[in-house]
């Protein structure tokens, strides 16, 4: 699976849904989803770190498709063989 599929995965399950509750909320929904992914790094099993990370990334696919952004498109535009802040590979930017 590529990105493009994964977001319309995402676009067929829950597009109807997220428009109704809006960029603000779907946002929202986001942060929540971030601040759980923060907890099971902390306290959580490996199998709670793994469904976290995909409620993350499921929710910033709605956020792009609510956007009409193409997260595969912009994501090889910003990312490609090199950081896009020091152009090297492996990245050589400070910590």
């Amino acid at each position: 699976m590529n990105l493009n599929d994964a977001q319309a995965i995402i676009r067929t399950l829950y597009f109807d849904r997220d428009s109704r509750r809006g960029l603000e909320k779907t946002f929202m929904w986001f942060i929540e989803e971030v601040g759980e992914l923060a907890k099971a790094l902390r306290k959580g099993s490996e199998d709670d770190i793994k469904s976290e990370i995909a409620d993350v990334f499921a929710w910033l696919v709605s956020i792009a498709n609510l956007l009409d952004v193409d997260l595969e498109e912009v994501f090889r535009s910003k990312y490609t063989a090199c950081c896009p802040r020091c152009k090297q590979s492996p990245c050589k930017c400070p910590i």
